[in-house]
């Protein structure tokens, strides 16, 4: 029989919509490593590429769970003890209210799951913006439109609580709160906390309150738990061992629900659902949670202790820089600069990466505010190298904009 050409096969329409920015990079940076440079990374908030390792205690349980030969399938909330280290850590937070919790491989799973066993067609999930794109690109992939509430970069990139009010409707489901926030470094105070608690019982909302980074508080601030302080409403808190414990490539992250046991029965046994639908998280690296979570926490003050000299240079930079200008982080390792130039900031972002190597990430890639431009630094490397990439940041902006 003779060879027919094969028709061409489409993706699916719905990714139209899929973007992450964040790696979306990736292709101008092969570009110029291809020429034979270096590039400096300030894209991906991974602490193990800089001078952070992971706690020996945690990897000693991993390599003891796999020498013992842990390394079959693990239940599909995860194993006993994790569960109840997990357990214990939310009742540490001043969540009082806990119903269930899970495992899952890395937080991008539990978004992933918490977000499909809630939303059908036609709703919507208020997000932030900008926001962090994993958030974005799930609701793309179930076919959710993005219902975005703004942060207010004047008031310290808290919420904006009325563009949250005028943005919600009879569609919508819940509230995503991320606390300290990726990509702007901010931390919610307990009185929004309280307003937006108060939004979701007016408004029978889900609130998904993504905390990973709650021990990476940069000043004397206290980091709150959204469900310490709503304990009867339904909450979905997100946590896991990537960027608290230094162990990205572990995957390893939970959720834990809480609220009115009546209320979140229902939407709980849906996620149970789709846990064992695909069958289990990691398995051996479960055995470092309940080590993280109740063994030595004596790397954390260290961690912030570097962090926080980091934040500091990079905010006096950005602020003694001219068109540029910063709002200090206070938790997590990211800064979010404005930049005043007459191109886009995709563009700038670009030339940055082909002429001096460095790699930050556009704001626009983040959903930013309509008329703004910005850029993510992720300020984990040395004050050296820092140094290094916003000279080059500096001499670029002169460049081209002087």
């Amino acid at each position: 029989m003779p060879i027919t050409q094969a028709r061409e096969i489409a993706a699916a329409t719905r990714l139209e919509n899929v973007r992450y920015a964040i790696r979306d990079l990736a292709c101008y940076a092969d570009e110029v490593a291809k020429q034979g440079h270096k590039i400096l990374p300030l894209n991906i908030g991974d602490p193990n590429v800089f001078d952070f390792e992971t706690p020996r205690h945690m990897v000693e349980a991993v390599y003891k769970a796999m020498r013992d030969n842990k390394n079959g399938y693990a239940p599909s909330s995860g194993i006993k003890e994790a569960l109840d280290a997990i357990r214990g850590e939310a009742a540490r937070k001043g969540i009082t209210t806990i119903r269930d919790v899970f495992v899952t491989t890395g937080v991008s799973e539990t978004v992933d799951i918490c977000l499909a066993a809630l939303l059908n067609p036609g709703e919507d999930l208020l997000t932030p913006c900008p926001d962090y794109p994993l958030y974005s690109a799930v609701l793309a992939k179930l076919g959710i439109g993005l219902n975005a509430y703004y942060l207010d970069e004047s008031n310290g990139w808290q919420p904006d609580l009325d563009d949250i009010k005028k943005k919600i409707t009879p569609r919508t489901r819940g509230i995503v709160l991320i606390n300290p926030n990726n990509p702007t470094g901010s931390v919610c105070t307990r009185r929004m906390l309280e307003d937006v608690a108060e939004l979701a019982r007016r408004h029978n909302l889900v609130i998904f309150a993504d905390e990973i980074y709650d021990k990476l508080i940069l000043d004397n601030d206290e980091h709150i738990a959204f469900a310490k302080v709503a304990p009867d409403v339904p909450t979905i808190t997100f946590g896991g061992l990537s960027k608290n414990y230094l162990a990205p490539g572990w995957r390893i992250g939970w959720g834990i629900v809480s609220g009115d046991a009546a209320a979140v029965k229902p939407y709980n046994e849906g996620i149970q659902k789709l846990l064992r639908a695909r069958l289990c998280a990691n398995h051996p690296e479960q055995y470092a949670i309940k080590p993280a979570l109740e063994g030595p926490q004596d790397h954390l003050p260290e961690v912030c202790r570097k962090l926080r000299a980091r934040r500091d240079l990079t905010v006096k930079w950005a602020n003694s820089t001219p068109r540029v200008s910063c709002v200090s982080p206070r938790g997590a390792f990211y800064a979010f600069p404005r930049i005043e130039i007459p191109e886009g900031d995709d563009v700038f972002v670009r030339e940055l990466i082909l002429q001096k190597h460095v790699m930050v990430v556009h704001g626009s890639g983040f959903g930013q505010k309509p008329g703004s431009q910005h850029f993510r630094i992720v300020f984990l490397p040395d004050e050296k190298t820092l140094e290094k990439a916003y000279g080059a940041i500096g001499e670029l902006m002169r460049e081209r904009h002087s």
